[in-house]
């Protein structure tokens, strides 16, 4: 039998209450965790803003407006302190359907000066083939609250294009030194995680203009294998360095196991070969500690909490929080809070939201921004409770 990490749930709390003591990962042996709950009071107040449709990912603008993309192919721009939600036009023709679209938006570190963005998608290929892009162009805004895109360019794409609507990650981040990280899921093919000469199942590294950085771990072998920094990945939805520069990502493990995952340099997390869950149809996958020349989770989920967007908080509004991460819950529901230490990590909260949670953001005022899941999702604000 598996061994598992048992997240105590919140079971019926309410919107603002949390769930406290959430259980470190199961690894190096241990044969499983567990941990009880305890209701905190109103850890922050929620304020619904706006909605959206199928909304994916977001990012705030140096003028504290916000860019969000809908999985059908919009680029929606949100002016928060007058509610008007215009379009920017331009944007690359996506390949809609499962869980296909839209991505994520990430602004170019000198966006203010060169006012370059960058967006990821799925793109069709040949007969019934897709994969995931990222592509940079130029942002300009128009005095109507909207804005188009200009000279579009694609700068990456996931090799080989293959069937099927799932797993494509393509999450986005910028690291201090200007590199772009792209998350590259295995697409539910499995074994490519562990095919060096495809980029699925792989953790992207590249310049800001797509070519590969020289110092690349595998940059002397060519071909994509040179745009990877590690492998052995399923399917990874969020990406968070932290104040030390260590880059932190979660990924749906299968049928259990979800991951939160120390990205090293030239490392392999061992999926499909191992995972803390098992395939759907009922096989078994070895558990992490039975292959320690692999990368084990440093934190491990089972149940799982379906992980979806991540941040790593460093605003003066919960100042309590800063350093911790945050990771949106699809099937669970939550929003679910990390404490680090150094290299390691556990949960240390869980907050019940009575809705997918598909994106989090940390807003220009340090207020947390979530996005719900599907049609008619809310943006959501949490702000501190006022003060007695």
């Amino acid at each position: 039998m598996k061994h598992s990490l048992l997240t105590a749930a919140c079971g019926a709390a309410l919107l603002l209450t949390g769930c406290n003591g959430a259980s470190n990962a199961a690894q190096n042996g241990d044969a499983s965790a567990t941990a009880t709950a305890a209701a905190s009071s109103e850890p922050f107040v929620t304020t619904e803003v706006a909605d959206f449709d199928e909304p994916w990912a977001m990012t705030f603008l140096p003028d504290g407006r916000l860019l969000v993309t809908e999985k059908e192919g919009k680029l929606k721009l949100l002016d928060i302190a007058s509610k008007q939600v215009g379009e920017i036009s331009g944007v690359p023709e996506v390949d809609y359907g499962g869980q296909g679209g839209f991505g994520d938006v990430l602004l170019h570190p000198k966006f203010a000066g060169n006012g370059i963005v960058y967006l990821s998608y799925a793109e069709k290929g040949s007969g019934d083939t897709r994969g995931g892009a990222v592509a940079r162009a130029k942002l300009t805004l128009d005095n109507d609250g909207g804005g188009s895109l200009s000279d579009l360019k694609v700068i990456w794409r996931q090799v080989p294009k293959v069937s099927g609507r799932g797993h494509y990650g393509h999450r986005l981040a910028f690291d201090k030194d200007g590199k772009l990280w792209i998350s590259s899921s295995e697409r539910q093919k499995f074994d490519p995680a562990q095919d060096m000469k495809s980029n699925l199942g792989k953790m992207v590294r590249l310049n800001d203009d797509g070519s590969v950085p020289a110092d690349n771990p595998f940059a002397e072998q060519g071909g994509v294998s040179a745009q990877v920094w590690s492998l052995g990945h399923r399917n990874i939805l969020g990406l968070a360095f932290d104040a030390q520069g260590r880059l932190w990502a979660h990924e749906m493990g299968p049928k259990g196991g979800d991951e939160l995952n120390l990205i090293e340099r030239g490392a392999n997390y061992g999926y499909p070969i191992v995972s803390n869950g098992d395939h759907y149809d009922g096989r078994e996958i070895p558990d992490h500690d039975t292959r320690p020349e692999f990368n084990a989770p440093e934190v491990s989920w089972n149940p799982v909490i379906s992980p979806a967007g991540f941040i790593i908080y460093s605003g003066r509004q919960f100042p309590d929080w800063q350093g911790d991460g945050f990771i949106g819950g699809l099937s669970s529901q939550s929003l679910v809070r990390i404490e680090f230490d150094g290299d390691k990590a556990r949960e240390a909260q869980r907050f019940d939201m009575g809705e997918r949670i598909r994106e989090v953001e940390q807003g220009p005022d340090g207020a947390i921004w979530l996005l719900q899941d599907g049609g008619d999702a809310k943006l959501l604000k949490l702000t501190p409770p006022p003060k007695p």
